[in-house]
């Protein structure tokens, strides 16, 4: 967090980078902040999306040392890389429209027609930089790298386009309002991204719907193809697997689980948070816990707030 990016030897701090990146970094060092931000973004949005499933993407903390569930071709990898392709492009399409990359700008003006209440203009974000840019970064390792197999490759560049893809179809018109007194006479408008977190809820529906695949030689290349005969064929908006993943329920190094022993639960809950999902049917105990909380606030003119600490007691599940 405290490199200034810009020698390039400083490319070498980054651990995992393949040469292709490398070198990339050293011809775009500007870049490199946005890059460092989309690997943050990536991890704690993957975090925040799965707190309350089993699989509560643990396994991003040792990146780029991935644990084995996102090494094998599951569909947790397959929602990690999307997430990531996703980030990388989103993080240097809004370095772009801020102002902090020179060699782009603003998105160009959209070619449809304003409407009669509104005109183009504003800072859009750069979506076509952050795509060319953001590919080229994201794809390379998986382009380059002699580890994992065809299979493994093929399907963690086809999740890395469904996030490229997935972003781009929430690329969104906004708009600013001018006039006297507040009104909206006239509107400016432009294109921004919609937020990370939109975008990985909307991975997360993906990932619950993902298809098994196998690569298999169709006429005189392999393709992803599913592995289930009466499954549809695969779209560029699906996110696909190879193997199928642990159940996360109890620890399993090999497989790359670490089970859900220890993990609050929601005793109200009908979802994957409630207790009896998150603990796998095994229990939990339950906790007492005293919270402080500011409360009784009143505002003093002018201009601060004065509150009170309230105590209350609240009540924790953890699975047993």
């Amino acid at each position: 967090s405290g490199v200034a990016w810009n020698e390039s030897h400083h490319c070498q701090l980054l651990a995992g980078l393949v040469p292709d990146q490398l070198q990339m970094c050293r011809r775009n060092l500007e870049v490199m902040p946005s890059v460092v931000q989309a690997a943050r973004h990536t991890k704690s949005g993957c975090q925040k999306t799965f707190a309350d499933m089993r699989w509560n993407c643990s396994s991003i903390q040792q990146a780029p040392s991935f644990g084995p569930d996102l090494l094998r071709g599951t569909r947790e990898s397959a929602f990690v890389y999307a997430l990531a392709a996703a980030a990388i492009t989103h993080s240097i399409a809004q370095a772009c429209a801020s102002g902090e990359l020179p060699l782009c700008s603003c998105g160009s003006v959209p070619s449809e027609v304003p409407g009669p209440d509104f005109r183009w203009g504003g800072c859009g974000d750069n979506l076509s930089y952050g795509l060319q840019l953001g590919a080229a970064f994201a794809d390379s390792p998986l382009k380059s790298s002699k580890l994992g197999t065809q299979a493994l490759k093929a399907m963690n560049l086809h999740n890395s386009a469904v996030g490229r893809q997935v972003l781009s179809d929430f690329l969104d018109t906004k708009c600013k309002c001018h006039g006297v007194s507040g009104s909206c006479s006239v509107k400016t408008c432009w294109k921004g991204l919609a937020k990370l977190d939109e975008i990985a809820s909307d991975l997360k529906s993906k990932y619950l719907a993902a298809i098994k695949v196998t690569h298999r030689l169709i006429g005189p290349r392999k393709q992803l193809m599913p592995k289930e005969i009466e499954v549809r064929p695969v779209e560029e908006t699906d996110l696909v697997y190879l193997i199928n993943s642990p159940d996360y329920c109890t620890p399993n190094l090999h497989l790359g689980s670490l089970g859900t022993q220890d993990r609050q639960c929601n005793k109200t809950s009908m979802g994957s948070d409630s207790c009896n999902l998150m603990c796998c049917g095994r229990g939990y105990n339950t906790y007492t816990e005293e919270v402080v909380e500011r409360c009784h606030c009143k505002y003093h003119w002018c201009c601060y707030v004065v509150c009170k600490k309230c105590r209350r007691k609240v009540e924790r599940y953890v699975c047993k």
